[in-house]
């Protein structure tokens, strides 16, 4: 008897099982129909939950008869019921009511709007810099170009090219941060603060790796340090800072 038992839930686990592929999908805005990102797709059936990528798609483990609830903080959630395996549009309507206009602050722009208004701020550094050739041509013929001198030989020329490059480097960090950001590494890792914060900070990505990546392997990267980080959740700390003792003369 206890064999029969034993063969019925062996064969009925692996039915399940294999009931379990991947559900595909995109999120759009249900008003503008632009696709929608960072929207959580949670399988209240199996209790697990993903992210959807910058391009709005998901991919989730799931059955006939699941039930998923697609939410995000600024659209109203929306739920369906898994019926074939057929890709499927999601459209979430935006919760946002009319308000008087506003001045958007820079932390809410992206790194590309964000270093634009700053080259425009900083038009001087940018608009000789880029000009790197020594010669122009004009009117009167081929002539020395005032910006390329002056950038080639004055002191304020090197400062500029200085703080070009400080502006650039700050532009990278940005785009990694933009990615490489709390909401989505937290769906990836399900990590709580302070851990959460302490592993972006020892496995942070490069800028090659966060501008080339797809999201698969974006994703596989924070998953393959995770492992390496709850495995030793100690390791890339630094030394804590020498005690200094001052003595009284």
């Amino acid at each position: 008897m206890k064999l029969w038992l034993v063969l019925f839930f062996s064969v009925l686990g692996t039915t399940v099982f294999a009931q379990q592929k991947q559900f595909t999908g995109i999120v759009f805005d249900k008003e503008s129909k632009a696709r929608v990102a960072k929207v959580n797709v949670q399988n209240i059936t199996s209790g697990k939950s993903v992210y959807n990528n910058f391009q709005g798609e998901f991919t989730i483990v799931a059955g006939p008869g699941d039930v998923l609830v697609f939410s995000k903080a600024d659209h109203y959630s929306d739920t369906i019921k898994v019926k074939s395996y057929q890709p499927l549009a999601i459209y979430l309507k935006p919760n946002a009511i009319a308000l008087r206009e506003v001045t958007i602050r820079d932390s809410m722009l992206s790194p590309q709007r964000r270093l634009a208004n700053t080259q425009r701020e900083y038009s001087k550094i940018y608009g000789s810099l880029n000009n790197a050739d020594l010669l122009s041509v004009g009117s009167g013929g081929v002539g020395f170009g005032i910006d390329a001198l002056y950038n080639a030989f004055s002191k304020s020329g090197r400062n500029a090219a200085k703080l070009r490059d400080i502006i650039d480097a700050e532009y990278r960090q940005s785009i990694i941060d933009y990615r490489f950001n709390k909401a989505f590494v937290q769906g990836v890792t399900h990590l709580e603060e302070p851990k959460l914060t302490d592993f972006m900070q020892k496995y942070r990505p490069g800028y090659y790796l966060v501008t080339t990546a797809g999201d698969y392997e974006f994703i596989d990267y924070i998953r393959k340090n995770l492992t390496r980080y709850l495995r030793h959740p100690k390791a890339y700390e630094l030394a804590p800072l020498p005690q200094v003792k001052w003595e009284n003369e």
